[in-house]
Order: structure tokens, then sequence, then C-alpha cells
């Protein structure tokens, strides 16, 4: 498959020409279009906590992400400066609300919480997990005929009585694909996903116990 007939262009990053006219109103057609929907899952195989749940109530934050990854598209970089989008593909929610579903999902899985919801149950909860999307693309191979997702997620964790930063750390994944296929991409996508996750809920759990 070549790289003209997998990818689309929707978006170039800042310092790049802008669309020709001709190409705009394409895109803006091509954005009525129906497109697929795909949706990314936490592994099936996160530890579950054994024994009574912490009697804790964590609030996951909406991640901050630059720009180009605050949509539903998914991204492709062809290359470092340059942000493009699949045709005819979207995720299931913005992408900042899919991680925040994920780590959410993630960490209601490991069953050791009272509580892990969006917004806490009363004026406040007793941690507060906040983070920044840094990474959420495949970044095209030069012959754009295959692509390695990379993921980098930063996340902290504010003990919410003190505003003190009790933890702190940069989780990532690079998953290469062996494609430029939108379900290669995807699958990629998904096992980068499931390292971060995995590496996520244990880490948070630890983070929330012993403070």
């Amino acid at each position: 498959m070549t790289y003209a007939s997998s990818i689309r262009t929707v978006l170039l990053a800042v310092g790049l020409p802008l669309l020709s006219g001709c190409g705009a109103i394409s895109a803006i057609n091509g954005a009525t279009a129906a497109l697929d929907v795909y949706e990314l899952r936490v592994p099936a195989d996160l530890p579950v906590t054994t024994g009574r749940a912490l009697q804790r109530d964590v609030v996951i934050e909406l991640p901050t992400s630059g720009g180009a990854l605050a949509t539903d598209r998914i991204m492709v970089r062809p290359s470092p400066l340059q942000a493009q989008y699949l045709a005819d593909v979207r995720w299931s929610e913005p992408t900042p609300v899919m991680v925040q579903t994920l780590m959410l999902r993630a960490l209601d899985a490991t069953q050791g919480l009272r509580y892990v919801g969006r917004r806490p149950l009363g004026a406040s909860g007793d941690f507060a997990i906040v983070s920044e999307l840094v990474d959420f693309q495949a970044d095209l191979a030069p012959d754009a005929n295959s692509a390695t997702v990379e993921v980098r997620l930063i996340a902290r964790i504010v003990r919410e009585r003190d505003l003190g930063i009790v933890a702190s750390r940069t989780f990532t994944a690079s998953v290469p694909a062996a494609s430029s296929d939108t379900p290669v991409l995807v699958d990629a996508f998904d096992a980068a996903v499931g390292q971060v996750m995995r590496d996520f809920a244990p880490w948070a759990m630890t983070a929330v116990r012993v403070n």
C-alpha cells in the first residue's frame, strides 16, 4: 500500500504551509462523511487486589494535550514536525478523553479502591491524578509502509487535603507496526496502551496505599 492511498492529509503542523484552496474544500467535504470507529481497551490481565479495597477515593482528571491530539482522529506523523490523520476512521472519543477512560478502567479493574471516577463523590476526593498526554501517534517510516506507535503519558498523583504531589512518573510505550494499514496501526496502538496501563495501574495503587 502506498502512502498516498493509505493516508489523507487533514492537518499540517504549525509552521508548515497552509492547505491549498481546493485541498481545504476537500478536507471540509470529507469531514461530513461517516467514519469507521475504533475503541481501545485496557488489558484483561491487570492484577486484581487481594483482600479489602483501600478506603480511598481517586479522581482521574482529563489529561492535557497539545492541539494536534485534542481530536478523535487517529494521528500519524510523516515527520517530527508534521501531523496528519488517517482517512475515514476515528477513535470512539477525543484522544484525551479516551486516555482518561482507559486510566479510569485500569484502576477500576484492580478492584482496590473504594471509588475511582472522573469527578469526586463529594466536595473532593482523597487523591487526584493529573496527567499530560505528550505522544499518542504512529510515526511513519521513511517509505510510509510501516510505522512505530508512540505513547507517552506524564502522570502525577496529588493528595487533595494539602495539594501535595505524592508521586510522579512518565509512562512510555513504543510498538512497531508492520504496515500502515489502519487495522495494523490500531493493533499497535492497543498493544502500546496495554503496556502503559500495566505499568500505570500498580504504580497508582502503590502511591495511594502508602500516602
